[in-house]
């Protein structure tokens, strides 16, 4: 047998073992950049706002437990995700516990997958274009901490639901869908260091509950339970135009802290961890229109795709 014969058999070797199971990816869709400056708050008070946010994201590493390259360097990975998410809010100006006044959140994702190969091998495959999971999040927002120059601080913190809607394939690896509840809160904040400069964080939990239809790469396993998660986004920006633009520094990161079960049994290395950082900006449309633009540069994942993602968003007061 041939030199290249032989590089071609192990190649399909090592992608059947990757395809079943070698390579994590389990955790659900969760926000990773999409929300950053002024997070702490709604930008023009009480009222129904609309937002539509446009994510594209790219890899060309799919990582193993390890932070290394998964598949072979034959395989020449290129994943291309776009995301569009429409997201309607409520924030009423009635208190209802500790001063918080009760709003909802409600978003409806579109996601776009494709990944190629420069080999012919059963790596994982994508599902193509779908309606993604949708969210509800029943939230309490407290009014801004004033100061004699202007707000200091304000919060929220929000219980969001992820509800399996979107279209899923166990045939796939990649879906728009998880195919899982997910429950995701958070909490978020935004102080003022002084009335142009500010640091926004938001700190989430992630609890998925079981995959009842597993995909492929988990053989005839019955069922399937993501691990769960932490994961933060975090900001600071400095009003360089007054009332217009503020330009800044925006991440994220994610840290998976339970092992993914397979029909109840822990399962080791297959925890998902990821960093992302990179320069964005607000604009300041009118006191009712803002666009936001966040980009991010990704290091240290570890069980999946590392990569670079671009953000835009634009949020309308009614």
């Amino acid at each position: 047998m041939g030199i290249r014969k032989l590089l071609s058999v192990g190649l399909a070797a090592a992608a059947i073992l990757l395809a079943a199971g070698a390579g994590a990816y389990d955790l659900p869709s969760v926000n990773l950049g999409f929300t950053s400056f002024l997070d702490g708050g709604p930008p023009a008070g009480p009222g129904v706002y609309l937002t539509q946010y446009v994510q594209y994201f790219s890899s060309d590493r799919f990582t193993d437990q390890d932070g290394n390259r998964l598949l072979p360097r034959e395989a020449n990975e290129d994943l291309d995700v776009w995301v569009s998410l429409t997201q309607l809010i409520y924030q009423s100006d009635r208190p209802v516990l500790f001063g918080g006044k009760w709003g909802l959140d409600v978003i409806v994702p579109v996601v776009g997958l494709n990944v190629d190969y420069d080999i012919d091998a059963p790596f994982p495959e994508d599902n193509g274009t779908g309606v993604g999971d949708l969210l509800v999040g029943p939230f309490l927002q407290w009014d801004p901490v004033m100061g004699a120059k202007g707000p200091i601080f304000m919060h929220r913190v929000e219980f969001q639901l992820i509800f399996p809607t979107g279209k899923y394939d166990e045939d796939r690896e990649l879906n728009p869908g998880s195919n899982f509840f997910s429950f995701n809160p958070y909490w978020a904040g935004t102080l003022f260091l002084t009335p142009r400069w500010t640091v926004s964080t938001r700190l989430h939990y992630l609890w998925n509950a079981e995959n009842n239809d597993p995909n492929r790469g988990f053989g005839d396993a019955d069922d399937t339970q993501a691990g769960q998660a932490v994961h933060a986004n975090f900001s600071t920006a400095f009003e360089v135009w007054p009332k217009h633009l503020r330009l800044g520094i925006n991440g994220y990161y994610l840290k998976q802290l339970t092992d993914t079960q397979v029909d109840g049994d822990d399962v080791d290395d297959r925890r998902e961890q990821v960093f992302g950082i990179g320069p964005g900006l607000l604009w300041h449309i009118t006191p009712d229109a803002h666009l936001f633009f966040n980009s991010y540069f990704e290091s240290s994942a570890e069980n999946r795709p590392e990569g670079e993602r671009f953000n835009l968003r634009l949020v309308y007061h009614f």
